[in-house]
């Protein structure tokens, strides 16, 4: 048995954080969010308190904070071990230190230390994170505020540092309260809010129901993920967004620069849709990982992942097209195939299949996904049949850049869409596994949104694969354009496709860009086009800019990654510098302040409390390789 993350029951060690308060600023698809932890040391001798948390795998963390009575320290970022030192050695010298790091293994699991807390005092920190919304199969957008932090299991051998304890109490037992309040704005009318929680009602602030606020009902418990669906009239539009470079910054960097960000709904020729025969290849990989035997929520129905997996699974095996091929792998410690290469799709084979499918537990250990996926691309693809990966899995691994690293390098064969299951999912892992194999995420959290989910995966899967995806710019003379994002590699019938671009240069006023999307669908030359105002919109502040970094930042990390051990042209150094410049968080940065104000030197040795995350179920990992660690 491997004792999961240091998962414990409660202790009688007093918690030194007390609340948490998030307020939620959302313009239609770009989300900003504004935590505040408040902290009070009760005790009769110094603390540090360490909390070990999840946010959204895409987001870019951009401030960093601390009130200490009337002082407040504003965070710097510094390359990591140069930021780790400061802590320490502001630690050892009796000074109050904050420090806030991403892990390196995984970039949705955040640490956040707070150092010499005296008996006594009270401290509020504030983080500040953007990030964008994804679009749901029923056009909703989803934003999730993650209160569960799922153990992450690490393969032996995966190259994984030593992990930091995190302490982990059922969701009942989660000793500090939330406050979440949301503030929703959008050029279109807001249809709807709903959420997986308690909402007092959506409070309208205009007559065109353009803004609006809503809140969680009184007396929430931070015990479970916070799902908010927001509909907009009209969602799928186009849209172009140019933010004004910042005045302190220097001209022609990156934050000196306006930022444009582009948001694309292809919509291709129904001619050429119709016409395109059901085929492909289609191979499902299931985890059966001993935690996917947990609940997948924190509410009162039972339901546990592996069940709603297999629901999942059984519902797309009843969808495909006769004639195509498929096969299914399961994975845990080892993995195992129905057949031995994948097969035509026929009443015979799916019942077959069907019935193994049913009796699948969740029995085979620890969670080592490479191997089958290894096994997967060295299997030939079928000619004219396109290969399409389907993964189910409830994210808990913590190679998660290794595995997503194998997918990208292997992209060029296949489709991976990915299915996030049950509460506390990697979002890191899922959306990855989508991004880099050219497909689409889903995350499913209850019986209640799977079937249009799940169909909405099929669908795009069975849509020729666009080739030959090129961007252009039209822009005024004297204004050039540098995209930030990496190459689109995959598009789909009205999902979004967003591009980030830095404009170099001076422009007229009410001067003009446009930006042009060239496919080949079929052997159809298309096109999509948008035209869009080069002046600046207002009150964006550097969300557009800080958006855009974080994601040079990753394709930077990533490329870093693929030429590790060659020469690599100094790309650890161009992160930590962007990183340093825009102010957000990357896997070789951290957020540092300390608290230099005169004061007395704190007396006795500090005492460490680790602050305890909600969690779905304690998991007994039989025959595993590895063990259940949160690198950071």
């Amino acid at each position: 048995m491997v004792n999961c993350c240091g998962l414990i029951t409660a202790n009688k060690d007093p918690v030194p954080l007390k609340s948490i308060e998030v307020e939620l600023e959302v313009r239609d698809h770009v989300a900003t969010v504004v935590s505040t932890l408040n902290y009070e040391n009760k005790e009769d001798k110094p603390l540090e308190a360490v909390f070990v948390f999840p946010l959204p795998g895409d987001a870019a963390v951009c401030h960093f904070s601390a009130q200490i009575g009337q002082t407040q320290i504003v965070a710097e970022v510094k390359e990591k071990q140069k930021a780790r030192e400061e802590y320490d050695d502001a630690l050892s010298s009796g000074q109050q230190a904050f420090l806030l790091e991403e892990s390196e293994q995984s970039p949705d699991i955040f640490s956040l230390s707070v150092g010499s807390l005296p008996p006594g005092e009270s401290a509020s920190i504030r983080l500040d994170y953007v990030t964008e919304l994804a679009v749901q199969a029923d056009d909703g957008l989803r934003f999730c505020l993650p209160a569960v932090l799922n153990p992450r299991y690490q393969p032996l051998g995966s190259g994984g540092s030593g992990g930091v304890q995190v302490t982990s109490v059922p969701a009942s037992l989660v000793p500090y309260s939330l406050s979440f309040s949301a503030r929703v704005s959008s050029p279109r009318p807001i249809s709807k809010v709903e959420s997986s929680c308690s909402l007092d009602p959506l409070q309208y602030l205009n007559s065109e129901q353009t803004q609006a606020t809503i809140k969680l009902a009184a007396g929430h418990k931070f015990d479970r993920d916070v799902e908010l669906l927001i509909y907009y009239k009209d969602a799928h539009q186009p849209t172009a967004v140019v933010e004004a470079g910042q005045a302190s910054a220097e001209l022609g960097s990156l934050m000196g620069d306006p930022v444009v960000m582009v948001s694309l709904y292809p919509e291709f020729p129904q001619s050429v849709m119709s016409s395109v025969a059901s085929c492909g290849e289609f191979v499902f990989l299931l985890d059966r990982s001993g935690s996917m035997d947990c609940p997948i929520n924190n509410s009162k129905q039972q339901e546990t992942r592996i069940s709603s997996a297999r629901d999942t699974l059984l519902l797309l095996l009843k969808s495909l097209p006769m004639g195509c091929y498929f096969n299914i792998y399961s994975f845990g410690s080892s993995y195992e195939h129905i057949f031995p290469k994948s097969v035509e799709y026929s009443q015979q084979t799916m019942e077959e299949a069907l019935k193994k499918v049913g009796e699948m537990g969740a029995n085979l250990g620890g969670t080592e996904i490479l191997s089958p996926l290894q096994h997967i691309y060295s299997q030939s693809c079928i000619p004219s049949q396109p290969r399409q990966l389907f993964v189910f899995t409830d994210g808990e691994v913590g190679n998660t850049k290794q595995v997503l690293d194998l997918v990208k390098k292997n992209s060029g064969s296949h489709r991976c869409f990915s299915f996030g299951i049950g509460e506390g999912s990697s979002s890191a892992l899922i959306n990855g596994l989508a991004k880099e194999g050219g497909g689409h995420a889903q995350f499913i959290t209850g019986t209640d949104r799977m079937q249009p989910k799940v169909m909405q995966s099929l669908r795009f899967a069975l849509q020729p694969a666009v080739v030959d995806i090129s961007v252009t710019w039209d822009l005024p003379k004297g204004v050039s354009v540098t995209v930030l994002s990496p190459p689109i590699t995959a598009l789909f019938q009205g999902q979004r496709s967003l591009i980030y671009a830095q404009l170099t240069g001076q422009s007229p006023k009410a001067a003009e860009g446009c930006v042009t999307v060239k496919y080949s669908l079929a052997g159809h030359p298309s096109q999509n086009q948008l035209r869009f105002s080069l002046k600046p919109a207002e009150d964006t502040g550097s969300t557009v800019h800080r958006l855009g970094a974080r994601t040079l930042i990753r394709s930077l990390e990533m490329e870093e990654r693929e030429r590790r051990g060659q020469p690599d042209g100094g790309l650890k150094e161009k992160v930590v510098q962007l990183s340093v410049q825009s102010g957000v968080s990357s896997s070789f940065t951290a957020f540092i302040a300390v608290n230099k104000a005169d004061g007395e030197a704190i007396q006795g040795p500090l005492v460490r409390r680790n602050i305890p995350i909600s969690r779905m179920c304690i998991v007994k990992v039989k025959g595993g390789r590895g063990s259940c660690v949160l690198d950071l």
